[in-house]
């Protein structure tokens, strides 16, 4: 299992705090044939909280009571069983790393939706896919309003539920990587949706 994900210039960017596939994704390989056959691709979200209890069952030990995650050994078997239907992203701002504000994503198997914090910013939806190289913001999308709406307040019902809507304040620490380069490129543009309409 590696790391976390790092953008090498997909959606303009370079780093790995966001919530955009190239981030959010973890490569996993897995091999264990006493447990399960060779050459399955599990295409369920599994998440690395499930990994402790996957390791635990693979070792013959019960995994602790109250866990949010669970063990994807049932899945790489082919097993037909419930799993998640949905993975919360969290991330929160560092000092250190300025450029990324804090952010807040539900992924299901079709949609995610990305909210920024602390940020004038707009929120983003995207159908996975359809486009799953997140390339077409559906935020102002008429057609899928009824979606944005129910994935916003799933996402707070989710935050509420796991502690989510108190943010954590941490200490400055390390290196800050917040200085500007007079050459680069200078901010985009905000788009027209919102902005004020003209007066008469």
């Amino acid at each position: 299992m590696g790391d976390n994900g790092f953008a090498l210039g997909e959606h303009g960017l370079i780093d790995k705090r966001t919530a955009y596939e190239e981030s959010i994704r973890v490569p996993l390989l897995a091999r264990c044939p006493e447990l399960f056959p060779g050459g399955t691709k599990v295409n369920q979200v599994v998440a690395n909280l499930d990994i402790m209890p996957t390791v635990l069952e693979a070792c013959g030990v019960q995994a602790p009571a109250g866990l949010d995650g669970r063990s994807w050994l049932p899945l790489v078997r082919g097993e037909r069983v419930e799993w998640r239907r949905e993975l919360l992203y969290e991330y929160y701002w560092e000092r250190n790393f300025p450029q990324t504000p804090t952010l807040h994503a539900l992924r299901t198997d079709r949609y995610k939706f990305i909210r920024c914090h602390g940020l004038w910013d707009i929120d983003e939806l995207y159908d996975l896919q359809a486009d799953p190289l997140e390339s077409n913001n559906l935020i102002f999308s008429p057609e899928h309003q009824k979606v944005i709406a129910e994935m916003r307040q799933r996402l707070f019902q989710v935050l509420a539920a796991t502690g989510g809507t108190k943010m954590p304040l941490m200490p400055d620490v390390g290196q800050q990587f917040n200085l500007r380069h007079p050459g680069r490129s200078r901010a985009a543009e905000f788009p027209p949706q919102l902005m004020p309409e003209p007066k008469q």
